[in-house]
């Protein structure tokens, strides 16, 4: 019995321990506005149903990267990784960082403040614009775990709906509907 996709967490965002296993390039579908603890929501095509919710250091670097309107950024990409040594407050809780951004013609580097008084400079190379070919065709466990829990409720062509508004990549709405045959 695999049991790593037990260890998937249960949330609507993405999270550090998604990153564990090394970083992850994903591609940006919408931008919507949260609420004040985490006013911005990122949706990624790479995780339907679970929005990356960048920190303020973060969204000053997809600010200077790609500037202020993010209805611009729909279909860009981001490398995003772990950075394990991340405080909040005096607490070491780790983190998401932007590694590479589409977009960029040049390296961006960025001073910003890490707590008070200590400033880092943040480096951020360039991604090539073209998703690469989808290669291994993996499915994310959180959507297996969706679709078994849709096939259980009766809901699976609702999900899969959802999953087409949201603009999924096709290996994960055809596995869906390969589901939905079975």
């Amino acid at each position: 019995m695999d049991i790593s996709k037990t260890t998937q967490p249960d949330s609507s965002q993405v999270n550090a321990e998604d990153l564990l296993a090394g970083p992850v390039t994903v591609t940006v579908t919408d931008v919507t506005a949260g609420n004040a603890e985490q006013p911005v929501n990122i949706g990624l095509a790479e995780y339907p149903g679970r929005a990356y919710r960048p920190s303020k250091s973060m969204r000053r670097i997809l600010v200077a990267g790609w500037g202020p309107d993010a209805s611009q950024y729909t279909g860009r990409r981001l490398t995003l990784v772990r950075n394990p040594d991340i405080r909040f407050g005096k607490d070491v809780v780790g983190g998401i960082e932007i590694a590479a951004m589409s977009h960029l013609e040049k390296p961006l580097a960025v001073a910003l403040t890490v707590s008070r008084g200590k400033r880092r400079q943040f480096k951020v190379a360039p991604l090539q614009e073209a998703p690469p070919a989808q290669s291994t065709g993996e499915i994310p466990a959180e959507v297996i775990a969706n679709v078994e829990k849709a096939k259980a409720d009766g809901n699976l062509g609702s999900y899969l709906a959802w999953l087409e508004d949201q603009g999924a990549p096709e290996h994960i709405t055809a596995y869906v509907k390969d589901q939905e045959e079975a």
